[in-house]
């Protein structure tokens, strides 16, 4: 069974009981499950491959940086993209917290971009895909999914019901991380309509997977092609 079938089931079997409280118990449980899947092992102390994990097995620093096509973007830009979108909706939309990126993550990875790439052209994904420090880079996805982790460990059947409020969805446009462009500045009224039984939904599990199949699809390319469109 692929990645895409397995993880279908368990998507599905997550809408059936998430809003359910007498399945609530099992609910968590497969979120807390389906969000340590997409991170490294060590983020839920795993004792077994993940498979973002199994992505990074025999990845080279230069596939970070390869657009195999005019269709394509970068594995690069889906982990910024998908860790950035983890990290302002779990601590600012639902932890109403503080995110974690700041002013010494940006440094340490070399950027000083803090949304979440939505915008970004062909010349800037690649910009930032060869500028990203690449170590930092997974690191600050680790730092992230042991955050989200310990927040979704500590939710309630009822605050699954929380909607997102407007203050939040201000706050994450005032700290940039979404810009005023419109392919952009769409996320706000996107998550903005949700509560927190839809964020964990989307993107917290779904969106993350679908990424990363990209992400190994863009592997496979970069191993079978000889020439790319942009490196």
């Amino acid at each position: 069974m692929s990645i895409t079938s397995e993880w279908n089931l368990k998507q599905k079997r997550l809408k059936e009981t998430i809003r359910k409280f007498e399945k609530f118990d099992e609910a968590k449980k497969l979120f807390l499950s389906m969000h340590g899947s997409v991170h490294f092992a060590k983020v839920s102390n795993l004792n077994e491959l993940t498979i973002i994990d199994r992505l990074m097995t025999g990845l080279q620093k230069r596939d970070y940086a390869i657009m195999p096509t005019d269709k394509d973007v970068t594995i690069a830009w889906n982990i910024w993209h998908i860790t950035r979108i983890e990290d302002l909706t779990i601590n600012i939309l639902v932890d109403q917290s503080e995110q974690v990126l700041n002013s010494d993550w940006l440094k340490r990875l070399n950027i000083d971009i803090t949304d979440t790439g939505n915008a970004m052209t062909d010349d800037e994904i690649m910009n930032f895909s060869k500028s990203i420090n690449i170590e930092e880079l997974l690191r600050y996805r680790v730092a992230v999914g042991i955050q989200t982790q310990k927040i979704l460990s500590c939710l309630k059947f009822e605050d699954t019901k929380h909607k997102i409020e407007k203050k939040d969805t201000e706050k994450i446009l005032n700290e940039g991380g979404v810009l005023s462009h419109p392919d952009s500045i769409w996320l706000l009224d996107y998550w903005g309509k949700k509560d927190i039984a839809g964020i964990i939904l989307m993107p917290i599990t779904r969106h993350q997977i679908m990424h990363l199949n990209d992400c190994f699809k863009l592997k496979q390319s970069i191993d079978r092609k000889k020439t790319f469109y942009r490196i």
